[in-house]
């Protein structure tokens, strides 16, 4: 566990739909019908409300974000980002991002939830390098915690070891620059 700014920012190995926090994020596709990945796992675990909800949304451009309840889960909600699919990095891919997990937490601050769980968006079949991805991760959770407050507590919850050892390096090596 690491603290920012009084926010504790925490790397977790493991399954993010167990997660007890206010909101777990959804690695979302613009439709948010459900997919694969962490998508489909949310939308299995949460059960058919959050289908029904996600409907009634009508969909999410990239780099927003949606919000509906976390159905059977332990999480009170799902924050629903549509991260973007990496090409070559020079279609935007990093503002978009960056944008999935800011305004994700912002829309966690507009429903006043204090815990948050992201997964590693868009660097499963989306194809975002994954070091590159983590510390955008990091950066817009930082940059929201100095600009917005208002979180206590941020878990970045891999899938892979290798994944979780990633956030791990990459957190380590901001706490210490900043030091």
């Amino acid at each position: 566990m690491y603290k920012y700014k009084g926010v504790k920012l925490n790397i977790v190995q493991g399954d993010i739909t167990k997660m007890e926090v206010d909101a777990v994020v959804n690695a979302a596709n613009n439709t948010l019908l459900g997919g694969g990945g962490v998508d489909g796992a949310i939308h299995r675990a949460g059960g058919p409300i959050i289908l029904e909800q996600c409907k009634k949304i009508g969909g999410c451009p990239t780099g927003e974000a949606r919000i509906t309840t976390a159905g059977n889960m332990a999480s009170k909600y799902v924050i629903h980002t549509v991260g973007p699919v990496y090409k070559d990095g020079t279609k935007g891919e990093e503002k978009l991002l960056y944008n999935a997990y800011y305004n994700s937490l912002k829309l966690a601050k507009e429903y006043n939830l204090k815990t948050v769980a992201f997964p590693a968006i868009s660097t499963g079949v989306y194809n975002y390098p994954k070091l590159e991805a983590g510390n955008i991760a990091t950066k817009a959770v930082m940059d929201f915690i100095d600009d917005e407050g208002s979180i206590e507590e941020v878990y970045f919850v891999l899938f892979s070891k290798d994944n979780y050892q990633l956030y791990k390096d990459i957190l380590e090596k901001k706490f210490i620059e900043e030091q």
